[in-house]
This record gives C-alpha cells, structure tokens and sequence, in this order.
C-alpha cells in the first residue's frame, strides 16, 4: 500500500512541481484546486508520466470552510497513511493596508490560513494514531519580512507561520514533523505579465527539491523552517 501525500493547490506552480515531486517519489497523491477541469488534465499528465501512481482529486474551493473540511473527510475516506501533508493552496493579492480594497483582508486569511487550519485539524488525528507523518506549511519570505506592496498577503503568511510554529510545539509528543517552507519569488502564475526575466525568479522545482530533502532525514531530526531565496536576493 502507497503512503498518501496530500497536496493542496495542485495544478499550479509550487503545488503541482510537488506533486510531479511526490509522485515520483512513488506516493499516492491526493489534491485538489477549484478548477475541476485543471485538475483533469493534471490527472492525464502525472499518469502519462507515473502510470503505476494512484491519483485522487476533487474541486475544492480551500477559501470555503464546509469545503475543506468535505475535502478532508475525503481525504480519509480513501483509508490510506497520510505520510505527507502539504498546505499550498494560497492567492496572492498586492496592496497595502492603507489603501486596499475593503474584503482582501478575509480573503487572504480565508485562504492562506484557515485553509491549512482547518485541513490540518481534519487529517491530524489519523496522523497522531500512525505516529507518523510529515506537515509542510507552505509560507513565504514575506512570512518573516515585511514588504510595502504585501498588504494583507504579509498578514496571513505572517500568521501561517505562526500557526505552523505552534503545530511544532504541539506534535513533537507524537513523532510528526511540521516543517514550514518560506521561499522567495518563485516563477509561479502570480507573476505572470511582469516585465522581469525568468531567471530572477526560482525555479518551483528548486522548492521541492528542498522539501524533499527534509522529508528523506531520519526520523531523529528535522527541519522547522526553510527559507529559499532567488540567487541575486529578494524582488
């Protein structure tokens, strides 16, 4: 029986580089996103590429909290060992504070944290009984830097940290690690139209490259926070 490695935001960017990550790593991947037709075509890719990896995915909309939990009890339905959880799923919108438009506040936190709050509470405890199990909490640098345009973006990531900072704490006890992953600009979809070249960015591989790393130490260590930044610095 394959461990499961449940990912959400999976058609995009970081998400979908960690699934292609994971699957080659011969995990079950479950993910979801809130297109059912995205999540479509990733199936066909990933079992063009990994015909022997099971796939399951559901259109999720991760900034709804009835839907997330529906997700998870999805999730644990298919009655397989979470050995992976990562909360990637996340929007970013510009701004700053004093000027944004009103309502991006709760989107943000709707959908960069309460989406990995409450998947996390919907899956933990089937973790905990395994005693096993590895959460990364996808953050970003403005987790722990301030940026003038990050707006309500820079709150919620700030407080996923946060989050994932107390979920260490609290799962040590049960031998699950919580790792948050804090990289820098990554050639994603949210940057798309910018007039800067490809290779300022990061690639989304690179990313998994390291989270794949850390999930591969031995079950005496682990990594708690992982900070990535492009070559030549912050945009």
């Amino acid at each position: 029986m394959n461990k499961l490695a449940v990912i959400t935001g999976g058609t995009k960017g970081i998400g979908k580089a960690l699934v292609a990550g994971f699957a080659a790593e011969g995990f079950s991947i479950a993910t979801c996103s809130r297109h059912a037709d995205e999540l479509t075509q990733l199936k066909s890719e990933m079992l063009t590429t990994y015909p022997d990896v099971d796939f399951f995915h559901l259109a999720t909309d991760m900034s709804v909290k009835a839907a997330v939990k529906r997700f998870g009890a999805w999730v644990l339905e298919k009655n397989l060992p979470i050995a992976i959880l990562v909360n990637n799923a996340g929007l970013f919108v510009p701004g700053q504070i004093h000027n944004e438009d009103d309502g991006v506040l709760e989107m943000m936190i709707e959908t960069n944290l309460y989406s990995a709050y409450h998947l996390t509470r919907s899956l933990i405890e089937t973790m905990k009984a395994a005693g096993a199990g590895h959460i990364f909490n996808i953050c970003s640098t403005a987790s722990i830097t301030a940026y003038a345009n990050g707006g309500s973006y820079g709150i919620a990531k700030f407080a996923l940290l946060g989050m994932s900072k107390v979920l260490r704490e609290e799962m040590k006890p049960f031998n699950i690690r919580v790792t948050s992953v804090i990289p820098g600009a990554t050639f994603t979809n949210s940057w798309q139209g910018t007039d800067l070249p490809e290779d300022r960015f990061m690639k989304a591989e690179d990313v998994v490259a390291m989270v794949l790393a850390a999930y591969r130490l031995s079950e005496r260590s682990v990594v708690e926070e992982l900070v990535i930044r492009p070559m030549l610095g912050d945009l």
